[in-house]
């Protein structure tokens, strides 16, 4: 049961049903892409990410806590932080650890309205650095990368073409909520090109076949280092477009690292030059 009076906590008897309908909507927006843009909500879980997630002005519309993991303690500040004015819910932890979606929950887990933005939205200084990655599918790399943005105070992540939705829980959950820290933004590639140009922000297109190495390159100009997948890199619209290709040196066997890392490398060798 919600919340109904002036305690942060809900004194009602909690969800113990996995047939009860908030329950099942919880899973169906978990494992549902189209189901989380119909009614243009999310999962947040864990009380790092919903603390960041909060800081950075997203929309909290309900919270579920199992008392058994998140403490009186835990849960007093969760009032202080959102106040009573949302619905609060109580799951008993038959019930949380179905909706849970990782080992070691501490027993929160809210549904939020995500940041909705285009191109044309973006707020950027006159020097920006930006991310751009092309066609990311797996949550885990993006997630990875949004750290890194939130790390390097990238000024904003643009993803072309992806195969996995920016709010995907999973994405929430491996950039440890920098998905909200981030101005992050997906559009197609041509989109994204035209308004590169527009902008004069020059473009280093990562690939193993360059010649030029990111150390050799000047970062300190309005810059976007573009990273494109782990399986194929990227397409040839982007090797084309870019005003330059760069790389990493290999010195071993392999010819190229994860994107994460490879995006960290090169990111923060532009923030060093940029001082």
């Amino acid at each position: 049961m919600p919340v109904s009076s002036s305690s942060p906590m809900p004194a009602a008897d909690p969800i113990t049903s996995p047939q009860n309908p908030r329950i099942k909507n919880l899973l169906k927006l978990q494992q549902k892409p189209a189901e989380r843009r119909a009614q243009d909500l999310t999962i947040i879980e864990g009380y790092r990410e919903l603390t960041i997630a909060h800081q950075a002005g997203v929309q909290i519309t309900a919270l579920f806590v199992c008392p058994e993991l998140a403490d009186d303690a835990r849960q007093r500040e969760l009032g202080t932080m959102l106040g009573t004015k949302l619905d609060w819910f109580s799951v008993s932890r038959p019930v949380f650890e179905k909706v849970a979606y990782r080992e070691g929950s501490d027993g929160i887990l809210a549904l939020a309205q995500p940041p909705r933005r285009r191109l044309a939205d973006l707020q950027l200084p006159t020097n920006p650095l930006l991310l751009i990655l092309e066609a990311v599918e797996k949550p885990g790399n993006l997630g990875a990368v949004l750290r890194t943005a939130d790390a390097a105070r990238v000024n904003a992540v643009i993803v072309c073409d992806p195969r996995t939705d920016l709010y995907n829980p999973n994405v929430i959950r491996a950039s440890i909520g920098c998905v909200f820290t981030n101005q992050v933004v997906a559009a197609p590639t041509e989109e994204v090109l035209a308004w590169l140009r527009q902008h004069g922000i020059r473009s280093y297109a990562t690939t193993p076949a360059a010649t030029a190495l990111y150390t050799n390159m000047d970062f300190r100009g309005p810059s976007a280092i573009v990273m494109g997948t782990e399986a194929t890199g990227l397409s040839d619209q982007w090797l084309a477009a870019a005003d330059e290709q760069i790389k990493i040196p290999m010195a071993g066997y392999i010819d190229s690292l994860n994107v994460s890392t490879c995006t960290a490398i090169m990111t923060f060798e532009a923030v060093r030059q940029r001082g």
